[in-house]
């Protein structure tokens, strides 16, 4: 009895189970009789072949590494460090702010100050466009309707029931309209808000 033959470059694929008519399997029992009884490597490979192999365990899918936690974009700090150096090369702010003052006079802080808030204010007025967030003056009575957005109006004071509020306005807010700071060049270290100056 010849065997069926697989190409070798074909991949074994298992095929669906049938049935085979009994007089097929009549036909079939007896030559594998004879094969098994005349025919030793035969008899081996029936003889592994007598119980069905269990299947290999399945495989688990590989496990994706969780995605990284996001991290804030160098474009967003670095922006805001542009705006601190702009404040510190104008108005000298980071060295007021890390200087100790209690030390000195109301007079001499105040004349620090009037410094300070000048270079600040140039430096802010040349990159910022600011406008207010309520277009009310200071010190007058507004009423605040359901539904105002509270990024907008911080409310303090005895808070109660539910909206609509009414209070005065103790500060206009602020808001950003429009920044434009200096395009960084190639290999511009931005965490240096200011650098060390060295007298020869």
């Amino acid at each position: 009895m010849t065997r069926p033959t697989r190409s070798r470059y074909s991949p074994a694929v298992p095929e669906p189970e049938q049935s085979l008519p009994l007089a097929t399997r009549l036909w079939f029992a007896w030559i594998c009789f004879f094969r098994v009884l005349f025919d030793g490597a035969f008899a081996a490979r029936a003889w592994e072949a007598r119980e069905p192999r269990a299947l290999p365990p399945a495989a688990e899918p590989p496990r994706l590494a969780p995605p990284p936690a996001s991290r804030p974009t160098e474009t967003a700090t670095t922006a805001a460090l542009q705006l601190l150096a702009l404040f510190q090369r104008e108005g000298r702010l980071v060295d007021f702010l890390e200087q100790e003052i209690a030390s000195f006079s109301d007079g001499e802080i105040g004349g620090v100050a009037r410094v300070v808030h000048e270079g600040c204010r140039k430096a802010l007025r040349e990159h910022a466009k600011l406008s207010p967030v309520r277009a009310e003056e200071e010190g007058t009575s507004v009423t605040l309707q359901a539904g105002f957005d509270p990024a907008e109006v911080k409310l303090s004071g005895n808070l109660q029931g539910a909206a609509p509020y009414k209070g005065v306005l103790r500060h206009r807010g602020w808001r950003a309209a429009h920044l434009t700071l200096p395009v960084p060049v190639k290999g511009h270290d931005a965490t240096v808000i200011a650098p060390a100056e060295v007298e020869l």
